[in-house]
């Protein structure tokens, strides 16, 4: 039974309770000697004892409709609140209806709405500090089985390679150099594992990179290409100004630097390694150039991820990077970035 029609009922039930409540008390008080009158009575050509129920009834009816409508309206209006409340949008403002009743129950909605946005927030952010302690979990995992991986590669394989190149080195020097053909091949294997052994180590260089770790950039530089001149057959020099540069600037040089020096290792087949890290005109500028084989700047573009990372990373700092590489004639990668002057506060107050 739907709210109009049951409004209705009672109200025409209630008008029909008042009729005869009220006929009684009058006809009590006032007692009729022939009750023939009220049925020869007529208003309308209808009896009198006939109307004043038919008006009731009709009366009665129009209160319960009005009042059906009234009250079907507010009752939706709460049930659309609570269906926005379940979807979890917000709660449209209502118009008051000046029904206590209604009233503390549109205060009630909102304050649920409240508790269910505070609710939500908190959700949110147990969800996100969740995420980043997995996150910071997987990091560590993956850091320590890289690690793990160069510890072995570096015991194991690298080891073996070295054992490999200097058996190969004493074979070539010791043998009597009459096939042509034997000598030719023997040193194609010995020029193999040496590009093996710069695999590898720029490999080691990609899965144990060397972290700042408190230090300043040039001496985090210094120690990754000292470690390098003593580790690989080439020629590293470098030269750095001091600069004070803060620590996200320095971290991402430096991991430029040491995508650079692996591109280097793997594929230049260069005979020497030039670092300059200089300031110049409000710029901080960062230079690699080796004598390498070279290689073609628009195919390296679209299939080198390493290349397309250090891009990244001087666009991050607001700089440029820039790349001339010729065939055989070496490759020059050179990063500008601008420095910026931090105004301190109350400074201008100080010298006022």
């Amino acid at each position: 039974m739907n709210t109009v029609f049951k409004q209705v009922i009672l109200s025409v039930f209630l008008s029909l309770f008042l009729f005869t409540v009220l006929s009684i008390a009058y006809f009590t008080v006032f007692p009729l000697t022939d009750w023939t009158y009220l049925w020869e009575q007529k208003i309308i050509d209808l009896p009198f004892i006939v109307v004043l129920p038919v008006v009731s009834i009709l009366l009665g009816s129009v209160f319960g409709l009005v009042s059906g409508f009234l009250w079907q309206k507010q009752l939706r209006d709460v049930d659309g609140a609570l269906q926005q409340l379940e979807q979890g949008r917000q709660v449209e403002e209502f118009e008051s209806s000046g029904t206590t009743e209604l009233e503390s129950i549109w205060f009630r909605i909102k304050k649920v709405q409240n508790q269910m946005a505070e609710q939500t927030k908190l959700s949110q952010k147990l969800a996100n500090e969740k995420a980043e302690d997995q996150e910071r979990r997987v990091q560590e995992i993956v850091y320590q089985e890289r690690q793990r991986l160069a510890r072995e590669l570096h015991d194991s394989v690298s080891q073996q390679l070295f054992a490999a190149s200097m058996l190969m080195s004493a074979i070539n020097e010791s043998r009597n150099p009459e096939d042509e053909r034997e000598t030719k091949q023997l040193k194609m294997v010995e020029e193999m594992i040496h590009q093996s052994q710069l695999e590898m180590r720029a490999l080691l260089l990609h899965l144990r990179p060397v972290a700042l770790k408190g230090k300043t950039l040039q001496e985090g530089m210094e120690e990754l290409l000292a470690e390098l001149s003593q580790k690989v057959p080439m020629e590293v020099k470098w030269k750095f100004e001091e600069i004070e540069l803060d620590k996200g600037i320095e971290d991402h040089l430096f991991r430029i630097l040491q995508e650079s020096v692996s591109n280097t290792l793997r594929h230049a087949k260069a005979e020497s390694l030039d670092v300059l890290l200089i300031q110049r005109d409000n710029f901080i500028i960062l230079r690699v150039v080796d004598d390498g084989i070279g290689f073609n700047i628009e195919e390296e573009k679209t299939g080198s991820y390493g290349l397309q990372n250090m891009y990244e990373r001087a666009v991050e700092l607001g700089g440029a990077l820039k790349v001339v590489s010729l065939p055989k004639k070496g490759t020059r990668l050179e990063v500008r970035v601008p420095m910026i002057k931090h105004v301190e506060k109350g400074v201008s107050d100080d010298n006022s």
